[in-house]
């Protein structure tokens, strides 16, 4: 894929069965050891069923390293720059996120790894993710793949081993820059 410095992509996530989840329009930014970063301005509208929401705060996108195996693929991680409400990083765990064309696609597992910002780090929708193993029939291999997934990123980031140690910041630096040139 031949992407240029502020061409548009998509993030599409579904939930399991195919359900649609989040879409999320963004900028690509580039690539660097930890994968693929993208960005998504202050005011950018993000629908999912349920919710249209607008980024309060420039954020970037790291899609995990297409190169890594599988299994330390399973997440998709969003930074997001100072001053927003709640959160400094939110991480979705998912099925390995995966380019089609300028579009991302994965499915949401539940789970989700986040940093307050008052640098508390906690687990969410442990509850979802039990309820929806069931109703939704998450295979066995799918649903220890995101238990692993969710435990090894909430570690790296207790421990802010990189991407979780400012790695973001130069990326969140080029979100700026293209928001100001637009």
């Amino acid at each position: 894929m031949a992407l240029e410095l502020g061409d548009p992509v998509r993030t599409e996530m579904t939930k399991w069965g195919e359900r649609p989840h989040w879409h999320i329009p963004s900028r690509w930014l580039g690539s660097d050891e930890h994968g693929d970063w993208i960005g998504i301005p202050a005011g950018t509208r993000m629908v999912r069923p349920g919710a249209d929401i607008r980024s309060p705060v420039d954020q970037v996108g790291l899609v995990p390293s297409a190169g890594a195996p599988d299994t330390e693929r399973g997440w998709l991680a969003t930074f997001h720059a100072p001053g927003g409400p709640r959160v400094t990083l939110y991480i979705d765990i998912t099925t390995p996120p995966f380019w089609d064309g300028p579009v991302l696609r994965a499915v949401d597992l539940d789970f989700d790894v986040v940093r307050g910002v008052d640098e508390e780090v906690w687990i969410e929708d442990e509850d979802e993710f039990a309820e929806h193993r069931v109703e939704l029939g998450y295979p066995d291999d799918v649903a220890s793949a995101a238990e692993k997934s969710c435990s090894r990123v909430h570690d790296a980031v207790l421990r802010a081993e990189a991407p979780y140690d400012g790695s973001h910041e130069p990326w969140l630096a080029a979100v700026a820059r293209l928001s100001a040139r637009s």
